[in-house]
């Protein structure tokens, strides 16, 4: 093998290359999938061990022979036709060719729209981890012991310790541990359940969660709060309404809906044909929450909320299936491109 290569490196430098069809027929020959080179770099692996390194270095050399010898008539060649034919054929009274332009994807237009609207009654932006350990996931939330979002059809746990966050309340946690009330924030970020996928589920999502402490906050300041909101984000029209539901760190508790603007409240299969689609979950922060994060619970109260960007995103979209927006469809996106 190492006089085939010897004698295949003596006769690249002695060839020469004349003309654009010389330089495809010199590709198709040695570079190709079917050519000289591929072959003997088939051949190469079934030679003795002991003379790999020796045939191996010579293989090398052959290899930056011939593409030297490609790349210095692909100059001369190839670029000086490419260019002749544009300069031929090219009409200057057209107009220029538009570039096609990104854009963002809709759900960061919709995260960025919702801590806009949040941002401008004084709520402010805190991340965290998105590995979380068991107290900021779960104990300082008020979570028993035997609560199922610990079982691991639930939870993707990486040990019995430490998992990836199934929610960004982890980040309202660490905010209480190091920041004194009052507090008024928001927390966007990805999160993970092991959930099965389907057009209203996935094993990861996007949240948006907040916090507000203070002296004397009352549930009535977590309506208008979340009123607010809704009617920034869906319009004036939008009916709204509350229903009492169970968090382990909210006590009371509810499930904010809006009337169902894919149907106009017809009902339809994202609604589940009832009118209503449910857009977060709300409630006063439990004392033991407030405790547990340093924090005195008979001088401070406070609310906390929590939504899915996919669910307003698919709302205000009318996208009536969450796994198009990980697909990464370019006909899907570009509609979004001039957002």
């Amino acid at each position: 093998m190492k006089q085939k290569l010897e004698e295949l490196q003596n006769k690249i430098s002695q060839t020469v290359i004349n003309s654009a069809d010389e330089l495809e027929e010199f590709r198709l020959t040695y570079l190709s999938r079917k050519g000289i080179l591929n072959d003997l770099f088939e051949e190469f692996k079934t030679i003795p061990n002991e003379i790999k390194k020796d045939v191996g270095k010579l293989m090398n050399a052959v290899k930056q022979d011939i593409q030297v010898k490609f790349n210095e008539a692909s100059g001369l060649f190839h670029t000086t036709n490419v260019k002749s034919k544009s300069l031929e054929y090219a009409d200057l009274s057209l107009p220029a060719e538009l570039q096609n332009i990104g854009g963002r994807h809709p759900l960061s237009i919709i995260e960025n729209e919702i801590v806009s609207i949040f941002n401008k009654i004084g709520f402010t932006i805190t991340e965290g981890p998105e590995i979380e350990d068991d107290w900021h996931n779960f104990s300082a939330l008020n979570f028993p012991e035997n609560h199922p979002a610990r079982d691991m059809q639930d939870t993707f746990f990486i040990d019995k310790e430490i998992a990836l966050r199934t929610h960004t309340s982890s980040v309202q946690v660490r905010l209480m541990e190091n920041q004194k009330p009052p507090l008024r924030a928001i927390m966007p970020g990805r999160v993970y359940r092991n959930e099965a996928v389907s057009a209203r589920a996935n094993c990861f999502f996007h949240q948006v969660e907040g916090i507000y402490i203070d002296k004397k906050v009352s549930f009535a300041d977590l309506k208008q709060t979340l009123y607010y909101f809704v009617k920034e984000m869906f319009g004036e029209d939008v009916k709204v309404r509350f229903r009492p539901s169970y968090f382990p760190f909210t006590e009371p508790s509810a499930e904010m809906d809006i009337s169902c603007l894919l149907c106009k409240g017809a009902g339809c299969n994202v609604c589940k044909y009832t009118g209503w689609v449910e857009i977060l979950g709300c409630g006063m922060i439990d004392p033991n929450v407030l405790e547990n994060c340093g924090i005195d619970s008979n001088e401070y109260s406070g609310f906390a909320f929590g939504m899915g960007i996919e669910r307003i995103a698919m709302l205000k979209y009318d996208v009536k299936d969450l796994r198009t927006y990980f697909t990464n469809d370019v006909s899907f996106l570009k509609q979004f491109s001039q957002l």
